[in-house]
């Protein structure tokens, strides 16, 4: 099996078996976005208190590539500040995905990044006092 090949397999692992899927009873904030070129939805749940993302959830539905990274952004924000959020970028997001991605695949591996980076912007911006 080629690096390529376990990579794919994780990918769809994750898919099948997404971790932090779920809803969260009182999110602290929480934002929803969809990609009309192919009809993924995600929504990312936070609960943040004292600046730290206690926990953070997602919910939707997509192809392979939009659920895992949901997921793997998920695993790796979970305990962070939320300021680092605004750090998390494309690079990154495709590092943790860790196979090509093909440009018209690209909205899907970003459509929870965006997502998350707009609800911790709408939560910055409301505690921005």
């Amino acid at each position: 099996m080629t690096a390529e090949e376990m990579y794919q397999e994780i990918i769809l692992d994750y898919y099948r078996n997404p971790k932090n899927f779920g809803t969260m009873q009182h999110p602290t904030v929480a934002f929803r976005d969809s990609n009309p070129s192919c009809g993924d939805i995600i929504e990312m749940q936070l609960e943040i208190k004292d600046e730290s993302i206690r926990d953070i959830k997602f919910l939707g539905k997509g192809c392979a590539i939009s659920i895992a990274s949901a997921s793997l952004i998920t695993e790796e924000l979970k305990g962070k500040n939320i300021q680092e959020i605004k750090n998390f970028n494309k690079e990154k997001v495709l590092k943790l995905l860790a196979i090509p991605i093909s440009g018209i695949r690209l909205k899907c591996a970003l459509l929870a990044l965006k997502a998350v980076k707009m609800a911790a912007y709408n939560y910055l911006g409301e505690n921005n006092d």
